[in-house]
């Protein structure tokens, strides 16, 4: 299984949501490359990074940053937020991104996400928040009418390899991850889910780990203390 340690994006800083909230915004860093490097230096060789402004609008604010840290740093990048195009997705594997996340896009523009799979194959990977039970879209502002089982069942045919499930109820709060979720979605879905959403101690990268998940995203639990990276590293490898 592998980690991703996550930097969100906003305003060209680190930050961190409660639940997807912009109002609940805490900014942990001022130099997202820097943090990025650290990450490196602990160990991970992969990065998840969203740009929360760009997937509010669906710009692409904070590419100079994004960049900046393919730059600086050796890490795998998987980017997310605002990617609605294949010219974004594109100019991001052009900067030394490693995968691009589909989101809103995927849901709302399905002749996009045949066209991303199809061009870039598993450099395309799709993000799918549920909140509720329901697909968020927009910045988590929004909810799709599809529902999420015939989505799922959707990318399968579609060729899609990797898809990143954030558990909104958990994200930011610090209390455990759903593996009950993930343990449902691998079983009924033969893709390669990465999850996302309170990862908090060792015992829920153990608990992923054990469903044989591909991969899981650390967030505010490695800013606040929480959870160690290096430790979390070891566990997996």
């Amino acid at each position: 299984m592998i980690l991703l340690p996550a930097i969100d994006l906003y305003g060209g800083k680190v930050v961190r949501l409660t639940r997807g909230d912009y109002a609940q915004m805490t900014v942990y860093r001022n130099d997202p490359a820097a943090q990025a490097a650290d990450f490196q230096a602990a160990g991970a060789r992969w990065l998840h990074a969203v740009d929360l402004e760009g997937a509010k609008d669906g710009s692409t604010p904070n590419f100079p940053v994004i960049r900046e840290i393919c730059r600086r740093t050796n890490l795998k990048v998987e980017v997310g937020g605002g990617i609605r195009s294949l010219d974004t997705i594109q100019k991001y594997l052009d900067a030394g991104v490693a995968r691009v996340i589909l989101g809103t896009a995927a849901v709302t523009a399905p002749t996009f996400l045949t066209d991303a799979l199809d061009r870039f194959g598993a450099q395309a990977a799709v993000g799918v928040d549920l909140k509720d039970g329901a697909i968020a879209i927009r910045g988590w502002k929004e909810t799709a009418s599809e529902r999420a089982e015939d989505f799922f069942a959707r990318l399968c045919g579609m060729g899609a390899k990797t898809v990143i499930c954030t558990d909104i109820s958990r994200d930011g709060m610090l209390g455990g991850t759903n593996v009950e979720l993930y343990r449902d979605l691998s079983r009924r879905f033969p893709l390669d889910f990465i999850a996302s959403g309170g990862v908090t101690s060792i015992s829920d990268v153990r608990a992923l780990k054990k469903l044989g998940l591909y991969g899981a995203i650390l967030g505010k639990a490695l800013y606040t203390g929480a959870l160690d990276l290096n430790e979390a590293l070891r566990e997996v490898e």
